[in-house]
């Protein structure tokens, strides 16, 4: 099993400060991940042509890279309108991932950030995007991973307290809600790597507990950003830092600490195409 204690150096005095660059964006409990995720690929070789599997609205992209990756890839034609125009791709292809329309080889990296969660026929993704790279060739990607759902605050009150059935059950409308169909540990996703084609060279797990209960009570207190998406098509009305310092204040500290977490939540993996 490769090492999970090999995580790039991560200096944020050099770095652009990607927590505001989400938030002032995003709902805050989705900018507090995505804004640790953005800082670990400032350590990490993309050999272009760049593919990025499952890109969403091209947000992350848009924020994180300091160059236009060659295509993004999604199923769903609402995200890709949105990725359109915020010009982070060179291509946008709408298709799933499982069934991209290329010729094999012919890209020399992939991205799937937070993604591969959500796909029930993972396995497929993986073989088509093993496909598609050339001999070599990295990807990375990232997940949650089997210490998810345990650390949800509400069930594991509920478990101290003798309920674990109701635990059971929040666990399960938790993971409902967030669309996860995989929830697995790093042993597991090394079998599908190398399955479909890959080696796993490099894992580690991020995202303390503490900054989970942020992440889940968001959720639930992000509902104000939910009407104003509906009605304004933008998750934040008033995107100026005078508007969001407070909550900036509040959950800094958690993009600021060491990514290094034994206990974290969240898994980033480095593979290489056989």
């Amino acid at each position: 099993m490769p090492s999970s204690q090999s995580i790039p150096h991560i200096n944020t005095s050099v770095n652009p400060d990607f927590l505001w660059l989400h938030l002032r964006d995003l709902p805050y409990f989705r900018s507090m991940v995505r804004a640790v995720e953005a800082r670990f690929y400032q350590e990490i070789d993309l050999p272009a042509p760049t593919l990025d599997v499952g890109c969403g609205d091209g947000h992350f992209a848009s924020v994180t890279f300091n160059r236009k990756l060659e295509v993004g890839l999604d199923p769903w034609q609402g995200p890709l309108q949105k990725a359109l125009r915020l010009n982070a791709y060179h291509g946008l292809v709408l298709a799933d991932g499982a069934h991209a329309p290329f010729p094999k080889g012919i890209f020399a990296s992939a991205v799937s950030n937070s993604v591969l969660e959500h796909i029930p026929h993972v396995g497929d993704v993986l073989a088509e995007t093993a496909r598609l790279l050339m001999p070599g060739a990295p990807f990375i990607f990232c997940v949650p991973n089997h210490q998810f759902l345990s650390a949800l605050s509400v069930s594991s009150t509920c478990d101290r307290i003798g309920l674990r059935p109701l635990g059971n059950a929040y666990r399960s409308f938790f993971n409902r809600i967030s669309r996860h169909q995989h929830c697995d540990p790093p042993e597991i996703w090394q079998a599908r790597l190398e399955s479909a084609g890959f080696r796993l060279e490099r894992w580690w797990h991020y995202f303390s507990p503490q900054a989970l209960h942020w992440v889940e009570w968001g959720h639930y207190f992000g509902l104000p950003s939910l009407i104003c998406h509906w009605l304004f098509g933008k998750w934040i009305l008033v995107p100026q830092k005078w508007n969001l310092a407070w909550i900036d204040s509040m959950i800094r500290r958690f993009y600021e600490q060491d990514p290094k977490c034994e206990q974290g939540v969240y898994t980033f993996y480095i593979a290489r195409r056989n």
